[in-house]
């Protein structure tokens, strides 16, 4: 089974298998001069027509979230929209799911499992067309630098608390933030999650430009038996082959 992944910027992944497409907190829609579509870090609804297309939110934060999400149904016939219950618009359509932490759904033929986060919103669990393929949100490890130490061990003890709900899923890629601002603090929860979850491939999210920091985190991976993908920019592309991971 082979799913082509673009990173299209911050926690912003499209995700394309066979004929379904899954896309996970879309907001930056403005291109990479130059370029443009999916390669530019921007999805182009000529793309997507004649497929089955899932829109995910984690939360409503907007570094997670447009609106203009919505626009998208317009253009392309068979679209749903899977959303945090914290998302608020004023006209719910039959084709949007609100979902709360810690249920399941079955959209199609797609399985989607929540789980929490350390923030605000949810994360996802997807089974799809033979992957399962994890969306962090906001979990992350949130070590502030200028937390107290009390502080910092209660973000420590939430994280853990919620990777251990997730344990005993078998995850072929999983997009974790690895979050800059954090400083030195900025890979724990990506090295954790992939030594207690072992996924096949992990794509760093959340760290808005800074692409150099995927290049220092699969360094710091490399001692682990976790892929960790290294970006180039907005748009990098990974193809991803099951068996052959």
């Amino acid at each position: 089974m082979k799913a082509l992944i673009y990173h299209l910027y911050h926690s912003g992944v499209f995700l394309e298998i066979d004929d379904t497409v899954l896309i996970f907190d879309y907001y930056h829609d403005i291109s990479v001069p130059g370029r443009e579509g999916l390669e530019a870090g921007v999805v182009d609804t000529t793309y997507l027509k004649g497929k089955r297309v899932y829109v995910f939110v984690t939360h409503r934060h907007s570094d997670h979230y447009n609106p203009l999400i919505f626009d998208w149904q317009k253009r392309v016939k068979d679209i749903k929209y899977i959303l945090s219950n914290d998302i608020k618009i004023k006209s719910r359509g039959h084709n949007m799911i609100f979902m709360e932490k810690y249920q399941e759904r079955i959209i199609d033929d797609i399985k989607v499992r929540t789980y929490g986060t350390t923030d605000q919103g949810l994360s996802y669990f997807l089974e799809a067309k033979d992957l399962n393929i994890y969306h962090a949100g906001d979990l992350n490890w949130w070590k502030w630098p200028d937390f107290s130490i009390e502080k910092q061990l209660q973000e420590e003890r939430d994280f853990k608390n919620e990777v251990a709900r997730i344990k005993g899923e078998v995850i072929d890629i999983a997009f974790i933030p690895v979050d800059p601002r954090l400083g030195e603090n900025y890979y724990l929860a990506g090295k954790y999650f992939a030594q207690s979850l072992e996924p096949e491939l992990l794509v760093p999210i959340h760290f808005g430009d800074n692409y150099q920091i995927t290049d220092k985190f699969a360094a710091i991976m490399a001692d682990t038996a976790v892929d960790s993908a290294i970006l180039a920019g907005r748009g990098s592309k990974i193809v991803f082959t099951k068996e052959n991971w």
